[in-house]
């Protein structure tokens, strides 16, 4: 394994992808650059003097700028560096493209059909409570059922999409989570749904029903917990009905322009940028051109990175929606009189990332190099087939549980210092590094730490192809067997 890695001509920083003590002599071109102090794994190295206010350059692009001067072999983190973000913006469309590498290869895996012609990768049943109240009811539902049903098969599941809101709430938190449990409740991944209210919270289950819109009712049952003498075994009975109606749901062969896949990453550090987050990248590309979708979130990680998004919308409507999605983001944490810089964990920063830009160039390369083609507002469900952008924040669980609302089957989840949840539908684990997949190999799902191990990037992306398939035909990731899965609603206002 080499030393460092520079990742664009013009930077003036390189990642070090071991641990180097000081003294170390790095061949950089036709130039010894000695190292001043000891340099991290994932860390950045000034491959030249850099003075202050000058530019800080990493992926070909500023990541900040130096607040002293930073000697040629010094370590450049966030002691001697600090973000150019500023507020709102104002942008220019200057639309670029790329050709897609990938071709059209057929493939298929083995889904659920469903009958308003969407494909699931998991054949579940769900209860989705309308309010946090019936939670602990959903449980013992879901006992009484197992017990008087035991074989649960064609299902393959049975879980609670547990959350605490459905009360309470106001404005647009109240139309949030009741637009995301509705966008559950039609999710493919699930073979039949059981939507539990108490009775008198704001979410009510007639505007529930009411806004639900065309759906299956031999798949979809409603109860109202205060309607009924004995909500255990009504609600068991519903299940009954369900699982009847799902007798003979079997796996087919499925095409991959079938599959909806989130673009995640979270707890990362200084190889996500190099390793995974450009594998997931190239997966999207791949996806692309077989017809596929993919969509990428986290809006506050794309501060830094978000003209590089731009100059891919596909039409000047695209590019309109990603300026007001950035915008209205930033506008968000101003009116909280918080700062828009201010991203990256302890944990980030620990691992090598120094500003919110250098982070935001590595997360963004999940998205390849295809053209933007929609952009989503958070709860919105995909329209179109291709790359997607959608609004939300960059917390794990709730980018997570958006990119699931939003109909994505899958999430692929990248992350340098690892992390074991799950949401409510797969979500696998990419690790940046190979001490990571070796330590935690019940998290971690696969390992992009190869890369850097003179493993081929066409080697790895076929081999992540075909676990992916694997995936979308029924294999468990470790979220799914350690039976680790949540639901977390996106907040922003008044709880009364």
């Amino acid at each position: 394994m080499k030393d460092y890695l520079k990742l664009s001509a013009g930077d003036n920083v390189a990642v070090a992808l071991k641990d180097l003590p000081a003294g170390e002599t790095l061949k950089v071109g036709e130039r010894d650059v000695t190292l001043r102090e000891a340099v991290s794994r994932g860390h950045k190295i000034a491959l030249a003097s850099i003075e202050p206010e000058q530019h800080i350059v990493k992926y070909g692009f500023p990541i900040g700028h130096a607040t002293e001067s930073i000697a040629e072999g010094a370590h450049v983190h966030t002691h001697n560096a600090r973000t150019n973000l500023k507020g709102v913006e104002t942008y220019t469309y200057d639309p670029k493209s790329s050709a897609n590498p990938y071709r059209l290869e057929n493939r298929t895996f083995k889904g659920y059909r469903r009958k308003d012609g969407n494909a699931g990768i998991r054949n579940e049943l769900w209860i989705v409570p309308t309010v946090g109240c019936v939670n602990g009811v959903a449980d013992l539902i879901i006992s009484r059922f197992k017990e008087e049903a035991g074989d649960i098969a064609p299902f393959e599941n049975i879980l609670v999409l547990k959350h605490n809101y459905g009360c309470s709430q106001l404005g647009d938190d109240h139309e949030n989570t009741r637009i995301v449990l509705q966008d559950a409740v039609k999710h493919p991944n699930a073979g039949g749904v059981l939507v539990l209210s108490l009775g008198c919270e704001n979410n009510t289950l007639p505007e529930f029903k009411r806004t639900l819109g065309d759906y299956d009712d031999k798949r979809i049952k409603f109860l109202s917990s205060q309607d009924v003498s004995n909500e255990i075994e009504a609600g068991a009975a519903l299940l009954h009905e369900i699982h009847a109606a799902a007798k003979s749901d079997a796996r087919e062969d499925v095409p991959l322009s079938e599959l909806k896949i989130g673009l995640k990453c979270g707890g990362s550090d200084g190889f996500s940028g190099i390793t995974a987050n450009p594998l997931l990248g190239r997966l999207s590309d791949y996806m692309a051109a077989q017809g596929g979708t993919t969509v990428l979130t986290e809006v506050p990680e794309m501060f830094g990175a978000e003209k590089i998004l731009m100059e891919r919308a596909a039409s000047e409507e695209v590019f309109e929606k990603t300026v007001n999605l950035i915008n209205d983001f930033k506008q968000y944490f101003l009116d909280y009189k918080q700062p828009v810089y201010e991203n990256p964990s302890p944990g980030n920063k620990a691992g090598g990332i120094t500003t919110l830009e250098d982070k935001s160039l590595g997360c963004t390369q999940k998205a390849g190099t295809s053209p933007v083609v929609d952009v989503l507002q958070y709860g919105e469900r995909l329209k179109k087939k291709g790359l997607n952008l959608l609004g939300a924040p960059g917390n794990d669980l709730v980018a997570s549980s958006a990119l699931a609302a939003a109909g994505c089957q899958f999430v692929l989840f990248t992350t340098g210092r690892g992390t074991p949840f799950g949401s409510f539908v797969p979500t696998v684990k990419v690790s940046t590094n190979t001490p990571l997949y070796e330590n935690k190999r019940h998290w971690i799902d696969f390992n992009a730490g190869t890369l850097v191990e003179d493993r081929s990037e066409d080697e790895v992306l076929r081999e992540f192809i075909d676990y992916i398939v694997r995936v979308a035909s029924g294999e468990l990731v470790n979220n799914e067997k350690n039976n680790f899965r949540e639901l977390a609603i996106f907040k922003n206002g008044v709880t009364l």
